[in-house]
């Protein structure tokens, strides 16, 4: 199975908590291209998966992806950590607050909760794989739109360093379209 230690995948260490920040990273959470869909994605994807080495492909960066939504979820909840009354009003977090006090839970920065249909596991190599690095490169993008709206170093160097996990699951994801099972019709690994 995995052998997990008890820490990040990269550091999170956010010294100013800033409610409004966690309002839009929360998005890389619950949000239609997060972590969370991500990794049932994938991770859903690869019990279906007749080639061996797609099949690890997905496992491996499915749980890579947890490994991000426990990144993003630490971020969250240090930017809303020790909040007072008057600084949960200020910053506009007060909508988030009163459902969810200063819980952690899997919602897009519009609000909407996660949903089910995020994962996108259609059991078709070809499609799932598309899909895949579509999902990447949207994830890619809205990485890219919270370091356009963020000027905290200590929030920028994890969101840098998940955009770039991003463009390497893509590259992977490319990668595995080129692998045997394309070069050979189609036809299923005798090992799978």
């Amino acid at each position: 199975m995995w052998k997990y230690e008890k820490k990040l995948q990269y550091p999170v260490n956010i010294k100013n908590p800033n409610p409004k920040l966690a309002k839009i990273i929360i998005s890389q959470y619950g949000g239609p291209d997060g972590e969370l869909g991500a990794s049932m994605r994938y991770l859903t994807q690869r019990y279906g998966m007749p080639y061996n080495e797609v099949k690890g492909i997905l496992t491996d960066i499915g749980t890579e992806e947890l490994a991000h939504m426990e990144m993003i979820c630490a971020m969250v909840y240090q930017l809303t950590r020790n909040l007072t009354p008057e600084q949960i009003k200020a910053s506009g977090f007060d909508t988030y607050f009163v459902d969810h006090t200063a819980s952690v839970y899997p919602v897009a920065a519009s609000g909407l909760p996660w949903r089910a249909e995020y994962i996108q596991s259609k059991g078709d190599i070809i499609a799932d794989l598309h899909e895949d690095m579509g999902a990447e490169q949207k994830a890619r993008v809205t990485y890219d739109n919270l370091i356009r709206l963020i000027d905290d170093p200590d929030i920028l160097d994890p969101l840098k360093f998940l955009r770039q996990r991003e463009i390497v699951h893509y590259q992977r994801f490319g990668e595995a379209q080129q692998t045997k099972w394309n070069d050979n019709g189609g036809a299923a690994d005798k090992t799978a």
